[in-house]
């Protein structure tokens, strides 16, 4: 399970090098979301795209709220490292 590992080991990198602060439970699904579209895209021959598929994700996306993006309804509010 050597790809395994290897994911697993850019994981924790890309944790330590990108959120000093550590991470909270309630955005852990967004942090491995954010990891997971990277770690899928990083042999993408049409990254050039990336900015326009962007752009179309986002006119065809509702708005969220402030609240809903801080706290979502279905979340544990407790910090992951207490």
């Amino acid at each position: 399970m050597p790809a395994v590992h290897m994911a697993a080991s850019q994981l924790k990198r890309w944790i330590d090098g990108t959120l000093h602060q550590g991470i909270s439970r309630e955005q852990l699904g967004y942090y491995l979301d954010e990891f997971t579209f990277r770690f899928n895209r990083r042999t993408a021959r049409s990254r050039g795209l990336l900015f326009y598929r962007l752009l179309q994700q986002a006119t065809k996306t509702d708005p969220a709220t402030l609240k809903d993006l801080v706290i979502p309804q279905d979340s544990d509010p407790r910090p992951l490292h207490e």
